[in-house]
């Protein structure tokens, strides 16, 4: 029999938990100004070697081996604190026009000279790399799903294409890129273009995208953040086990042949697990006090991001910690797809408390049990049963850690986990992750279906959290990944009514705002009456979009039927 919690109850024990954490906070405020050695991060010899190099196809145009700010160096700095360009992303995209080395030298030598000109020595030297969509123009008497479609010609990019020495990693086969500003492929947001792909019969595509992923894991042991060289350092949400299942269900490529890269994608997350002693952590992975293994998000480097340069400086002169620190965890958000959110900040109004890598989230390790899942269920298919019964235990004993550390039985919902501090981070619509993977009991998809109608559902779909914090992962706005998985996840629990709720107000969102502008953007304003552009975060909003289009197609195949005309 389910219980029912009411949105009473459910805000007043989340909120209590908010109170204690925020006292917390007031009285630590002054001792966290002082830097303390750290002694639950475990350091081993070979740490600083972790990151690979960019890797040359043969017959493509070959990136640089280092990233934009590694390689340009003071130019590089006075560049990015010049502000020659709005978007702190648009240098470390752009391909040079001469060697990087001999352009440095040219830098150096000029730079001294009276009236030099550092905007026109960039643009002197210097590609601007191109918006694709930025030539496209709607057809604003085409539906949505014709629209959708008529834009994968035009987000889709080719390898041959590449400047030679930019920051663009090669790619065997041509691949998809969200839009706007963003002109690489990413990790997790190829997943929900995928869907779009499959649904609309692009099978070649969807071909390329599969060998493209592949050849990253082999080359690389994991799926860079994208195919930048300044990404290398991280990854994102682990959804390769998720593409594999799209391309057996969907005819594109036989599950099996993936499970050596399978194996080594979780390699990358679990690296140094075997020598961590309880509350201990290295890179990825934590090990809880009772000796059972979670992970977080995290980047080998504590720098500065290329794409981000001046904003990071910006954020850790305002923090009190250790510059290297406030880096580390910018970038951890960064990996974690969820850049940025109330969920990895102290303090929900300022990112310069961010403290990403000392929060355990549910979305990651439901992620993870999901690998795990997928290589025990093909070891078992190639008939290797007892590396498949290992891997069981291994997606096990993820399961049970996830439901003693990431499950709040008093409010009923799933939650992050403060590692460090041993207490429940935030509520947020990650929490929808488990039902999306099947990790949730019964019981428990019932209470968390309850939480997420009376706490984050609105007439547009599912808000991403319950904090308005300026930052773009937050309450108003609302992304398409989520309203996939919550649908997805909702629908396997029998929770048809609220999953149905969901799509339709999320289709209405996107069908309003396309019936107003002909575009879709990446995220929307769902707290008002109308379909919104989504704000927050580093940078405007961006048209195209990749997991928007994908994940509306798939769902209007499901559910268009429903809308009213």
């Amino acid at each position: 029999m389910f219980f029912t919690h009411s949105r009473i109850y459910q805000e007043a024990a989340i909120n209590t938990n908010q109170q204690q954490y925020n006292a917390f906070e007031d009285r630590r405020a002054d001792a966290e100004l002082e830097y303390q050695y750290n002694p639950h991060e475990f350091v081993r010899e070979g740490m600083q070697d972790s990151e690979p190099e960019p890797e040359l196809i043969e017959g493509l145009p070959a990136p640089d081996a280092l990233t934009p700010a590694d390689r340009y160096m003071e130019l590089f700095e006075q560049v990015q604190t010049s502000h020659i360009f709005a978007d702190s992303k648009t240098f470390p995209d752009c391909a040079p026009k001469f060697d990087p080395l001999d352009i440095l030298i040219r830098f150096r030598r000029r730079k001294r000279a009276a009236g030099f000109d550092l905007e026109a020595f960039v643009h002197e030297h210097f590609y601007s790399p191109q918006v694709n969509e930025s030539f496209y123009v709607s057809n604003p008497d085409k539906t949505l799903t014709e629209h959708i479609d008529d834009l994968w010609p035009v987000l889709t990019k080719m390898p041959q294409q590449h400047l030679a020495h930019s920051s663009l990693l090669p790619l065997p086969k041509p691949y998809v890129v969200p839009g706007g500003r963003f002109g690489e492929t990413y990790y997790w947001d190829s997943y929900f273009s995928m869907l779009g792909l499959a649904d609309a019969g692009r099978d070649d595509l969807l071909r390329h995208m599969a060998d493209n992923f592949a050849w990253l894991i082999d080359n690389y042991g994991h799926v860079p953040n994208g195919n930048r060289t300044y990404y290398l350092s991280r990854s994102q949400p682990p959804v390769f086990a998720l593409m594999v299942e799209l391309f057996e269900e969907d005819g594109i490529r036989g599950a099996k042949r993936y499970l050596d890269q399978l194996m080594k994608e979780y390699q990358f997350w679990m690296d140094g697990a075997g020598e961590l002693m309880p509350h201990q952590a290295y890179r990825h992975v934590v090990r809880m006090p009772d000796g059972s293994l979670l992970n977080r998000y995290w980047d080998d480097r504590d720098t500065p991001r290329d794409e981000s340069w001046l904003e990071d400086i910006e954020t850790a002169k305002k923090s009190g910690r250790p510059a290297n620190e406030v880096y580390r965890d910018l970038r951890a958000g960064a990996a974690s797809g969820w850049d940025y959110s109330s969920r990895w900040l102290r303090d929900p109004q300022r990112l310069a408390s961010i403290r990403t890598t000392q929060f355990i989230p549910i979305d990651l390790n439901a992620f993870l049990y999901k690998l795990e899942l997928m290589i025990s269920t093909l070891s078992h298919a190639k008939g290797e049963e007892l590396t498949a019964l290992a891997w069981q235990k291994k997606a096990d004993a993820r399961k049970q850690a996830i439901h003693r550390y990431l499950w709040d039985n008093t409010a009923g919902v799933y939650r992050d986990y403060d590692w460090r501090r041993e207490r429940f981070g935030a509520f947020t619509a990650a929490a929808v992750v488990p039902l999306f993977l099947g990790l949730a009991s019964p019981e428990q998809a019932h209470l968390q279906a309850v939480a997420l109608r009376h706490l984050l559902l609105t007439q547009g779909g599912l808000l991403t959290s319950m904090v308005e914090s300026g930052e773009q992962w937050d309450k108003p706005n609302a992304w398409a990944p989520l309203q996939w998985m919550a649908v997805v996840g909702l629908n396997h629990y029998g929770e048809e009514t609220l999953a149905t709720e969901i799509a339709v107000n999320w289709l209405n969102t996107v069908n309003n705002f396309y019936s107003l502008h002909h575009k879709l953007v990446e995220k929307y304003d769902i707290s008002g009456d109308r379909a919104r552009p989504g704000g927050g975060g580093e940078y405007p909003l961006q048209d195209g979009f990749g997991w928007t289009n994908g994940v509306t197609r798939r769902l209007m195949t499901m559910y268009g039927h429903l809308l009213a005309d």
